[in-house]
């Protein structure tokens, strides 16, 4: 009896009748300033006050007005903080939580004080948290969805409605918590925001479109940042040897764009217009090798041509054939190739000659890329059944099986100081390396060969087909893909 008196005037003191689409409303965590809502029948505005110290890391602290739903669901608001604010970290948010514990696994659309957009989420209970930078800066209105276990999040309204880029998988079970939160990001202080124009609703996936995402990730936080957003199909990102740009391949076409974001470029490729998504940037900065359909038998021909664009040099006559890897001196080209029925990984000078086959195995080898000291080349190959990951000699000599897992791992790429490799890992029960699955982006320190998960997403071929890394070896770039309606 007394716990439902004490249950019945907590309803009383926060109004929950009073909440528009909305079921609940607490805080969260420590908050040392109780929070407050309210809700205008007129305007249909939302307005929260909170304190907390923030929503990061493993723990969280905020107010939050939540409605408990099932399956698929989308909400979307107009956000607009109420004063100047004492911290421009403070947080305004549309969020997805898995529960109402401070520690719960969630994402959010987060709008801060000072103009910031992200997505946070947090992949487990008493994770840490990691985010996704938008390119926007204070949006006036912003969305999230969930649709199966993908979370995305989107900009704008109406015709001028765009996806941020981005997505998380997240596991949060049948019933899920949706709603608006706010957090002051200091503990003793309060904050105010109002929600406008909100609106639930069940997405309709029947027309889902895809999106593709030019991310960056840092390695020592696993971080994210956008560095574009693409209705058009994209693949395969290379980092520039400055360290300044990103080239892809879309359509048959090569492009570049800042590696912070910004307007792509075409990068004039001649004859070549039938690209695929086998391209690097030569060492020095000064080449770029294509693997193209253009020319007769149109299977996959090995070129190089200035990094700045021009006229393609055929390098061999043998199709087809897929580019990989730049040796460090910049003198020799790593490829797969099929010859005779059978795929394996040759080598030939990038002035042309005679290729050399390094493997011979029955199954497929593939996706070979060097070591920065030269000595070594980095493959998958499923010559044992499942897809792993293997490193041999440049002559081919002294293979070692680097993963030994029940995953396909494909498209293993060492980074420029030697310490990691990151490769491409997708479930158990999927065949060849297919686009639109479920997959990982892993990372082996090569000291010990421990390994370790940076990022779950949506993607597959066109991810990491080419060596991604940043010259500083700090990031790494990446292609990832969602549906949205």
């Amino acid at each position: 009896m007394l716990l439902a008196m004490i249950a019945s005037l907590s309803m009383l003191r926060f109004g929950v009748g009073d909440l528009g689409i909305f079921d609940g409303r607490n805080d969260v965590g420590e908050c040392h300033i109780e929070g407050k809502s309210s809700f205008d029948k007129d305007s249909k505005v939302y307005g929260l006050t909170a304190s907390g110290a923030d929503i990061w890391s493993s723990k969280d602290a905020f107010h939050f007005v939540w409605r408990k739903v099932t399956g698929d669901s989308a909400l979307s608001a107009a956000i607009e903080f109420v004063g100047k604010g004492k911290n421009e970290h403070r947080k305004a948010c549309l969020m997805i939580r898995e529960s109402l514990s401070a520690d719960s696994p969630y994402a959010d659309i987060a709008v801060h004080g000072s103009g910031l957009t992200s997505m946070q989420f947090r992949e487990a209970r008493g994770g840490e948290t990691h985010e996704i930078q938008s390119l926007a800066s204070a949006p006036h209105e912003v969305g999230i969805q969930r649709i199966g276990q993908y979370v995305t999040v989107s900009l704008g309204s109406g015709e001028n409605r765009t996806q941020m880029g981005g997505a998380v998988r997240l596991n949060l079970g049948s019933e899920y918590y949706i709603g608006l939160a706010l957090c002051s990001h200091e503990a003793d202080v309060a904050e105010e925001a109002r929600f406008s124009q909100v609106k639930f609703e069940v997405p309709d996936t029947i027309d889902a479109k895809l999106v593709c995402t030019l991310e960056t990730i840092d390695i020592s936080n696993f971080n994210r940042k956008i560095a574009g957003v693409f209705i058009d199909h994209i693949e395969a990102p290379n980092w520039t040897p400055d360290g300044k740009e990103l080239i892809y391949n879309s359509n048959g076409s090569l492009y570049r764009i800042p590696a912070s974001g910004g307007t792509a470029t075409k990068i004039d490729t001649g004859f070549a217009n039938r690209c695929n998504n086998d391209h690097g940037i030569s060492p020095d900065g000064k080449w770029i090798a294509i693997s193209d359909h253009s020319e007769n038998p149109h299977q996959s021909t090995i070129y190089v041509l200035p990094s700045s664009g021009g006229t393609p040099r055929k390098v061999l006559e043998g199709t087809p054939s897929y580019w990989h890897g730049w040796s460090p001196d910049g003198k020799t080209l790593a490829f797969c190739g099929q010859r005779d029925g059978k795929f394996g990984i040759f080598t030939v000078p990038v002035e042309g000659g005679k290729e050399t086959r390094l493997t011979t195995a029955e199954k497929l080898d593939d996706g070979p890329d060097y070591s920065p000291d030269g000595q070594f080349i980095y493959f998958n190959s499923d010559r044992t059944g499942k897809m792993q990951i293997y490193q041999m000699r440049t002559d081919g000599s002294e293979v070692v099986r680097l993963t030994q897992d029940e995953n396909n791992n494909w498209f293993a790429h060492p980074s420029p100081d030697g310490k990691w490799i990151v490769f491409l890992a997708y479930e158990p029960d999927v065949d060849g390396h297919p686009a639109n699955k479920d997959v990982e982006l892993r990372l082996m320190d090569l000291k010990d060969r421990s390994t370790k998960t940076i990022a779950r997403f949506f993607g597959g071929q066109g991810t990491i087909n080419v060596p991604s890394w940043s010259p500083d070896s700090k990031r790494l770039a990446y292609v990832s893909y969602q549906l949205v309606p």
